[in-house]
């Protein structure tokens, strides 16, 4: 993120939402090689073949963020958070269409000596970080943001510093805290369900 010119996404966000196609474009090409390395960091730990393509978590994310009119975004820093968090939202809806899946849900009939298809354990693991994450929101939204932006996004500390305006310390400190709190709230979960 650091690669791309801070000043150039803001102007070019501002203009595609006032209409311009020509900015529209620009601003695309542009962030287009960032949106892809966020998309490969996010899925690089899920097994090939059973995740996403990156360009089709990009192109989804066009389709969201894009749509039929441009949202207003303030700065660059607001369009990656935003980028970010539809990431997390298309990932954890292929987790759940998968394990959707795995209880039978839109399976096709067939003969009984057909294997059944295997499916990844990944899908069950985002859907409890996006429940804890939704926790972790709502008593504190600005940690919760550092961990979209950390680990669904891909971010590094100064680029997650720099996109929320905060200082790299503090988000080391977020990012601490927030850790140690999902930890303790998805190992207690997994304590329950026992």
């Amino acid at each position: 993120m650091d690669g791309l010119p801070r000043y150039e996404v803001t102007r070019l966000l501002a203009a595609a939402q006032k209409g311009d196609d020509s900015a529209h474009e620009r601003l695309w090409s542009l962030i287009y090689g960032e949106l892809h390395r966020m998309a490969r960091l996010q899925l690089a730990n899920e097994p090939r073949g059973k995740r996403l393509h990156p360009t089709s978590l990009i192109h989804e994310v066009y389709l969201r963020l894009a749509g039929d009119q441009m949202a207003e975004w303030h700065h660059r820093g607001h369009f990656f958070s935003a980028a970010a968090q539809a990431m997390r939202r298309i990932r954890v809806d292929y987790a759940r269409s998968r394990g959707s899946l795995k209880r039978g849900g839109n399976r096709q009939l067939g003969p009984l000596l057909d294997d059944p298809p295997t499916f990844d354990q990944d899908a069950a693991e985002v859907l409890a970080i996006d429940e804890a994450l939704t926790r972790l929101g709502q008593e504190y939204p600005q940690k919760a943001e550092v961990v979209s932006m950390r680990y669904f996004a891909g971010l590094t500390v100064d680029e997650t510093a720099t996109a929320l305006g905060l200082g790299p310390r503090t988000v080391d400190k977020y990012w601490a805290f927030a850790r140690a709190w999902l930890h303790r709230e998805l190992t207690k979960g997994g304590a329950e369900r026992e």
